[in-house]
C-alpha cells in the first residue's frame, strides 16, 4: 500500500522531545515524507540546530522551546496554528529503576507528568487544530513498559500505562471525526540518553542494560514505524503498534550473547 501524501491542510507535523533520539529520528523521517515540522523541547540549541539541518536538506522546520508540562506554555504554542495534521506525542523517558518499596516518589512523580500530563496537554490544546485539518493524526509514543510490567519499573510502567490508557480511550471518545490515534510502543531501544538519564548518569548501569545485546532497536527503527503508521491513508488507522528487537521476546526476557 502506497504512503499517503499529506494534503496542504494537514503538512504541519508537531513532534515533542525532538532534541535527540526517538524524537528527533521522527521528525527526519516526517520532514522526508513532505511533512513541515514543527520540533519542540526543552533544549533550545538542540532543537535549533536539527530545524537548521533540516532546512539546509530543503525541508521546512521550526524550532519552538517548550516543557510539555507548562499548560500555560502549551497553550500559548497552540495559538500559533489554525490547523495541525500530525501530533507526535514523544516526550517522555524513565527515572529509576528502584522496587516499590524504595522507590523515589519525585521520580515516579516526573515520571507521570511528563509521560501522561504532557500528552493530555499537548493533545487537549491541539485536538481543535487537528481536526480543523480534516484528516488529523495523534501519535502517542508509549512503550512495551506501558502492557507489561517488569521488577524495578513500576513508577515508569505506571506512567506510561497511562500514556496507553490516554490514547485507547481518546480513540473511543473521538470515533466519527476526522482524527486518528496511534500508539506506538517501542521495546528495547538504544539511544544516547535513555538508560543514561534514568541512571542518573552512571554510564556502567546504563551499558548493562544492553550487555549481550547485538541490536537493540535504534531511534531511527522507531521513526522509520512511526513515519508508516502516520503515512497510512487516511482511513487506515494503527490503533497499535508493538517493535521490539529480535533479541527480545518480553520486558524480560531478552537473548544476551556470551
Amino acid at each position: 500500500m502506497a504512503a499517503a501524501t499529506p494534503s496542504a491542510a494537514s503538512r504541519i507535523a508537531v513532534v515533542t522531545g525532538a532534541s535527540s533520539g526517538i524524537g528527533a529520528a521522527t521528525a527526519r523521517g516526517l520532514a522526508e515524507a513532505g511533512y513541515r515540522v514543527v520540533l519542540t523541547a526543552r533544549r533550545k540549541d538542540r532543537i535549533e540546530a536539527l530545524a537548521e539541518e533540516l532546512n539546509a536538506a530543503g525541508h521546512t522546520a521550526t524550532a519552538y522551546p517548550l516543557d510539555v508540562t507548562d499548560r500555560a506554555a502549551v497553550d500559548e504554542f497552540a495559538t500559533a496554528f489554525k490547523t495541525v495534521g500530525v501530533l507526535v506525542n514523544n516526550a517522555g523517558g524513565a527515572l529509576g529503576a528502584d522496587p516499590v518499596a524504595t522507590g523515589d516518589p519525585e521520580d515516579w512523580r516526573r515520571m507521570y507528568e511528563t509521560n501522561v500530563i504532557g500528552t493530555l496537554n499537548l493533545t487537549q490544546a491541539l485536538l481543535p487544530r487537528l481536526e480543523a485539518s480534516g484528516d488529523g493524526t495523534v501519535v502517542v509514543v508509549s512503550s512495551t513498559a506501558g502492557h507489561s510490567t517488569y521488577e524495578g519499573g513500576a513508577g515508569y510502567v505506571a506512567a506510561k500505562h497511562g500514556a496507553h490508557v490516554l490514547a485507547e480511550t481518546l480513540r473511543l471518545e473521538i470515533v466519527g471525526r476526522p482524527v486518528r490515534v496511534i500508539e506506538i510502543a517501542p521495546g528495547m531501544v538504544r539511544t544516547d540518553e535513555f538508560a543514561l538519564t534514568r541512571f542518573g548518569g552512571d554510564e556502567a548501569k546504563a551499558a548493562k542494560v544492553y550487555e549481550g545485546v547485538a541490536e537493540p532497536l535504534t531511534a531511527a527503527d522507531v521513526a522509520d514505524t512511526i513515519t508508516w503508521a502516520v503515512t497510512r491513508p487516511s482511513h487506515v488507522n494503527i490503533d497499535l503498534l508493538v517493535v521490539r528487537p529480535r533479541a527480545q521476546a518480553s520486558n524480560s526476557k531478552v537473548h544476551r550473547e556470551r
